[in-house]
């Protein structure tokens, strides 16, 4: 069993708009943009980060927006809801500035034992706030939303799964442990981990396949310290049969792919180095970074990309 993950490290969606997308996530929400910078694949499309002030492992939230691209359908494998962590009785809050900035809003309800509110985004992004308890991730408080009732990270997310054994199995061999059941929904906890530490596998028999698109969940990545302890955990999945990608340089991250029997993309990334490894800690995501390959057509690539400011 992998014993080296402590819960999730970030996760990535697709957006249409990347102007929308960053006011959303940044005046909306009051998430920190931690890092603008170009998806490593296609460098006329943003890569933009969100998440808590330093960007810690477990708070981030990143999207490619490709602009026009069609809204997804929803469906099996792929995560289903991406859940926030607000402190507890902050939700009247919540409901009330989402309401106020036009936000979709779904059920007040409540899920293993914490109230939720399940809100979309702008591409109908599926996501949640769940209230919590004595949770110690700071809060980014420079974005309008002050620290009593800020946004700490993610607490964790769902998947659709036509069937949830042979994902329960892996997520077990990873070092999640069995928790409760919740009519067709089963929670996996990981003790004593980042606080974006609880998956919850939802068993949707009979129900199409997603079609990727704005608002659908890319990948889901979770976190380990550093390269070591990520081999590690390589050498484990492949010994186990996943057909796992070699390490990867995403600059402020390594990380190694693979899909789950599900059919949902899992990444392991590390801590290190961090999204400070390029810009001072006082300026995350205030200017664009590009990876090195592509720092030679900085002009050209600046001259496609739709500012995020209006």
């Amino acid at each position: 069993m992998i014993t080296d993950i402590t819960g999730l490290h970030h996760i990535t969606s697709l957006a249409s708009d990347a102007r929308l997308n960053n006011g959303f996530f940044t005046e909306t929400l009051g998430l920190r943009r931690v890092k603008q910078t170009v998806n490593f694949d296609d460098p006329n499309v943003y890569h933009l980060y969100y998440g808590n002030e330093g960007g810690t492992p477990g708070t981030v939230m990143t999207y490619f927006p490709f602009p026009g691209v069609t809204r997804g359908r929803p469906g099996i494998g792929e995560v289903g809801e991406i859940q926030f962590a607000v402190p507890k009785g902050t939700l009247a809050f919540w409901q009330e500035r989402l309401t106020a900035r036009g936000a979709k809003l779904g059920a007040l309800d409540t899920v293993f034992g914490a109230r939720r509110l399940r809100f979309s985004g702008p591409d109908g992004d599926p996501l949640s706030l769940i209230e919590t308890e004595d949770d110690a991730r700071p809060a980014w408080t420079d974005g309008g939303v002050s620290a009593d009732v800020a946004i700490r990270g993610f607490a964790g997310a769902s998947f659709n799964l036509h069937d949830t054994a042979a994902t329960s199995e892996l997520l077990s061999f990873m070092g999640y442990q069995k928790g409760e059941q919740q009519g067709d929904t089963t929670r996996f906890i990981i003790p004593g981990g980042n606080g974006a530490d609880t998956i919850d596998l939802k068993a949707m028999p009979g129900t199409a396949f997603n079609r990727q698109g704005a608002g659908s969940i890319h990948h889901i990545a979770f976190a380990v310290e550093n390269r070591q302890k990520q081999l590690d955990v390589r050498k484990a999945l492949v010994d186990t049969g996943y057909q796992v990608t070699p390490v990867i340089d995403r600059d402020y991250f390594w990380a190694i792919y693979f899909r789950t029997p599900g059919g949902v993309l899992f990444e392991i990334a590390t801590n290190e180095p961090g999204f400070d490894r390029d810009e001072d800690a006082a300026h995350l995501g205030e200017m664009l970074k590009l990876p090195a390959q592509y720092e030679p057509f900085r002009g050209q690539i600046e001259a496609g990309l739709t500012p995020l400011a209006a």
